[in-house]
């Protein structure tokens, strides 16, 4: 099998799943049974100085079947007093295998006055920094920088737009050792259409989509961050659902892989499961540990627009006549002649003047009689 330790801030884990900060790490004993379970890391609730009290309910899951592994939430921090986790939760999780992070947010006030005490129990490894402005995170970072020497992850969130960066920038001058990357995006809002009514978000209430659906954006932050500071730990976090996506994340740089909905909507399982397949993944194509793949595809990240005319390779033995290429193609661009699938009688022909080489006659080929045959480049 192979091998998926990972090193994070020091500390070696035996998975690079991490547990993010959740509805299943809501004390002593869901972050006990995330290691059981298989977990490499996990992170607390967020810590502030209230304590949340949570809409009901707060957790929906999407009524499109589209939304695969996704989950809309209008959860908050933690909802027992942090001074609970000072004196009670974080004790009991002494002895602990891998890493243990604590969550604090979502003020430099509030930061101040929490992250001594969390350091002072001399049981976390690192802290991570949550904060819902991008103008908030720089200050969260520097007061907690004041009151340890732990580790810090700053959280980042699509959320700040362009913004993104330079806060990311500046946590770091702050004290931040690294990043996770990214928190939940939103504001997202669902409605019940038999009723009209809302079944989760709407104006004043803030819902918050997690999981499968923001893999796409949370991957092009990693990369990004991978590319403007190298040799920054970056904790990828947002739609890893099953092995091949905890690939992708790591090809663009993730040093480990934090993760909530796949165990939350698949039962804790999820880790043995999962971190099995990864393994069984990496065997079949030839690496012997996750750190092989790592960081692999920034190379191929292009700062310039290919505009390079594409080309075309047609198997008609492997066409099964769905005509998907045809129909589908904005430009009506495509032709097909011959009736007989999987025929050495099938052509394909290519209007070249209307073709813009939008590449969606390839994507939508599911049996893949019709490929690219100069990409990529």
């Amino acid at each position: 099998m192979a091998d998926l330790s990972t090193t994070l801030l020091g500390t070696t884990m035996p998975s690079p799943f991490i547990l993010a900060s959740g509805p299943l790490s809501y004390d002593a004993t869901g972050l006990w049974e995330a290691y059981r379970a298989g977990a490499g890391g996990v992170v607390t609730k967020t810590l502030r100085l209230e304590r949340a009290i949570n809409p009901t309910p707060h957790m929906v899951v999407p009524r499109s079947s589209n939304l695969r592994a996704t989950l809309f939430n209008t959860e908050k921090w933690a909802d027992l007093p942090w001074e609970q986790w000072v004196a009670r939760e974080l004790p009991a999780m002494r002895g602990h295998p891998g890493l243990l992070i604590a969550s604090i947010g979502h003020t430099p006030a509030e930061g101040a006055v929490i992250a001594g005490p969390v350091a002072a129990t001399g049981i976390v490894d690192a802290i991570e920094c949550v904060a819902y402005t991008k103008d908030t995170i720089v200050g969260l970072v520097r007061a907690v920088r004041q009151q340890t020497d732990l580790p810090i992850l700053a959280k980042l969130t699509f959320n700040w737009g362009d913004d993104l960066y330079p806060a990311a920038e500046g946590a770091l001058k702050a004290g931040a050792t690294g990043f996770t990357a990214i928190d939940s995006i939103g504001p997202t809002l669902q409605i019940d259409i038999e009723t009209g009514e809302p079944t989760i978000g709407g104006v004043g209430s803030k819902a918050w989509m997690s999981g499968a659906a923001i893999r796409p954006v949370a991957q092009a932050v990693v990369a990004e961050l991978a590319a403007r500071f190298p040799g920054v730990f970056i904790v990828g976090t947002g739609g890893v659902i099953q092995a091949e996506d905890a690939v992708e994340m790591t090809m663009v740089g993730a040093s480990a892989l934090g993760v909530c909905t796949g165990p939350l909507l698949r039962g804790l399982e999820w880790f043995e499961r999962t971190h099995k397949s990864l393994s069984a993944w990496l065997d079949g194509h030839g690496y012997a540990r996750l750190d092989d793949v790592r960081g692999i595809a920034l190379h191929h990240l292009r700062a310039v627009e290919d505009t390079t005319p594409l080309t075309f390779a047609f198997e008609p033995l492997k066409c099964t006549k769905c005509d998907l290429c045809v129909v589908l193609c904005p430009y009506d661009a495509r032709l097909m002649e011959g009736e007989k699938p999987k025929s050495p009688d099938l052509k394909q022909i290519l209007l070249e003047d209307r073709c813009r080489y939008c590449g969606l006659c390839v994507e939508v080929c599911k049996p893949e009689a019709l490929t690219y045959g100069n990409w990529p480049r």
